[in-house]
């Protein structure tokens, strides 16, 4: 998840709007986005995506639901109206590692952290029955400095406590900071479903989660001409813990790196992971369905 700049997605099948991406080929096997924001607007107009417009389009290239990701307290509220409005929608609440540390530096009129507050809203939004994972929640040391380490930490500790009283998966946010996240996770003990969002390790971080069973989630980055290292991880990675997301409107996979990514941008994605790994299309769609509903269970549920 990045700052929320990027301009909403535009239906696939209709006429392209100006700097908007064609859609892509349908995929034969439909699969699932299983990181997305559906609630960020477009900076430019002030509006959200229409929420059905954006499943319809994903719908109309083969991606069938998504996982919509709270990152805020606004944004997991969202999120819960989300997984009402559409049942092409299941959901993941947590506050992000970034805003961890200046949340835990600030207290209420009774001295009470606003980070526990924001915490204890969490988890009750984890329970509604289709908020199926707690996240985005862990390290990030790209944005966060050194003094935001301990917010980050005690944050990242709390929600792994969550998502093991729910019965839950854990979506986590893993940004320069593999080494901590693994050591965090090793101390709490994790829950039975891990998931790195946005994988952005190499090689090594995948051996380490074919040997946790911790799903590796590539984006749009694994498309990127630079991204050596995730093509390494991508080829020794267990194929049964491979997932695939947007994390929209972020991360647009080439080619149209650099205009606003949306769920119905996934098949492009879906077609590199196939291509790197020799597997056609329909078996590329089929692992990947079959990992996604084992991490969330059934979107019909």
């Amino acid at each position: 998840m990045q700052p929320r700049k990027q301009p909403p997605e535009q239906p696939a099948g209709g006429k392209p709007r100006p700097g908007f991406a064609p859609a892509p080929l349908r995929l034969p096997v439909p699969v699932y986005d299983n990181h997305t924001h559906f609630d960020f607007g477009d900076s430019s107009l002030g509006r959200r995506v229409g929420l059905k417009d954006a499943l319809d389009a994903a719908e109309a290239v083969g991606v069938a639901g998504a996982v919509q990701v709270g990152c805020d307290l606004a944004s997991s509220r969202y999120t819960v109206e989300a997984v009402e409005a559409d049942p092409r929608v299941l959901g993941a609440v947590a506050i992000h590692p970034n805003d961890a540390p200046e949340l835990a530096g600030a207290t209420t009129a009774d001295g009470v952290s606003l980070l526990d507050v924001a915490l204890a809203e969490i988890d009750a939004l984890a329970a509604h029955p289709r908020i199926r994972a707690i996240g985005e929640t862990g390290l990030d040391y790209f944005r966060t400095g050194q003094e935001g380490v301990a917010g980050q930490k005690y944050s990242f500790r709390r929600h792994i406590e969550i998502a093991k009283k729910r019965s839950l998966a854990l979506q986590i946010h893993d940004r320069d900071a593999h080494d901590d996240v693994v050591s965090v996770l090793r101390e709490e003990g994790p829950p039975s479903c891990v998931v790195f969002h946005c994988f952005s390790g190499d090689g090594d971080l995948a051996r380490i989660c074919n040997e946790n069973g911790w799903y590796m989630s590539f984006s749009g980055t694994l498309t990127f001409k630079n991204a050596n290292n995730l093509r390494e991880a991508l080829a020794v990675a267990d194929p049964a813990l491979l997932l695939v997301e947007t994390d929209a409107p972020f991360l647009t996979p080439h080619p149209h790196r650099g205009r606003p990514n949306a769920s119905y941008m996934l098949p492009y994605t879906v077609q590199s992971m196939g291509q790197l790994l020799g597997r056609d299309l329909a078996d590329m769609g089929q692992l990947l369905r079959s990992n996604t509903e084992a991490v969330y269970g059934s979107w019909a549920g």
